[in-house]
């Protein structure tokens, strides 16, 4: 009975170590490589591809719909011009998406609500980003759709910031705080946040790769949030991106570097071959 329990209890350890080492993944803007950004069909993409997370910006209509837009205008992305409180959703559901070639499509810009109910049941989270001044808006919708626990909210805002604004909504949910690393007191930051609530996850962006956070974030993963580096756009990573780990074949100074210096959610514009890599490694599930 004893050796039983034994090698039950050395089972879970070993589970739970292997859990702790995998790496989720996040598509940006969901599989926007082969379907319009922010489309839902670049979320059910991105979703059948096996993605942990994706991710989407929101924007508000004249009418007071929240939308999945990520410009400040339609403009580059449909076949319509102006920004999205310019029109009513029923007006501004009637343009177009661009595909990547610029082409316009019979893909329309998505409402959250219709986002949120694609994506319900299938263990993808939802990343909010642009979404600080709609909380309150966004917060109904997902308390509608059954899709809280879905959703990670995020903002580049300190705690008392935080609490100032959504003092009712920091106990109900999943947030992750969003820190330059460049700038003085980054640390403070994170270190606040902790001592407030539990984050699910923190957001760290450098365009250095030189600070101690980096170096040791086990303070951080220690608590049980989770450490978010984004490997497109060089300048949110000093360059260890996305372009240099698939165009350059330089996985050591990407991808491999990302993983060492803590990542545990990586946000990608690559998601198809970021999973096939970390699958390689046994570090995704």
């Amino acid at each position: 009975m004893k050796r039983s329990i034994l090698c039950a209890l050395l089972l879970s350890i070993a589970c739970m170590a292997n859990a702790q080492n995998k790496v989720q993944v996040t598509a940006h803007r969901g599989d926007w490589r082969n379907a319009p950004e922010n489309s839902l069909l670049a979320f059910q993409s991105a979703a059948a591809m096996g993605v942990d997370m994706v991710e989407l910006d929101l924007k508000k209509t004249k009418d007071g719909e929240i939308i999945i837009m990520h410009d400040a205008t339609i403009d580059r992305t449909t076949n319509g011009k102006g920004k999205p409180g310019d029109y009513t959703w029923e007006e501004i559901s009637k343009f177009g998406l661009k595909n990547g070639l610029g082409r316009v499509t019979s893909n329309h810009i998505p409402k959250l609500k219709e986002v949120m109910l694609v994506l319900k049941n299938t263990g993808v989270k939802v990343n909010l980003d642009k979404s600080y001044e709609y909380y309150l808006e966004t917060y109904a919708i997902l308390k509608e759709t059954g899709t809280l626990k879905q959703a990670v909210f995020k903002a580049e805002v300190t705690f008392d910031e935080l609490k100032q604004k959504y003092p009712q909504l920091i106990d109900s949910i999943i947030y992750m705080p969003v820190v330059n690393l460049d700038r003085p007191g980054a640390k403070r930051v994170i270190v606040d946040y902790l001592n407030n609530m539990k984050p699910y996850a923190f957001e760290l962006n450098f365009t250095s790769d030189t600070s101690a956070v980096l170096a040791d974030n086990k303070f951080i993963t220690k608590t049980g949030a989770k450490v978010w580096i984004n490997s497109l756009w060089a300048s949110l990573n000093a360059g260890h991106d996305d372009d240099t780990a698939v165009e350059k074949g330089d996985l050591k100074n990407s991808w491999d570097w990302i993983i060492a210096h803590g990542a545990t959610i990586i946000q990608t514009d690559r998601p198809g071959q970021m999973l096939k890599y970390l699958r390689s490694k046994k570090l995704h599930k």
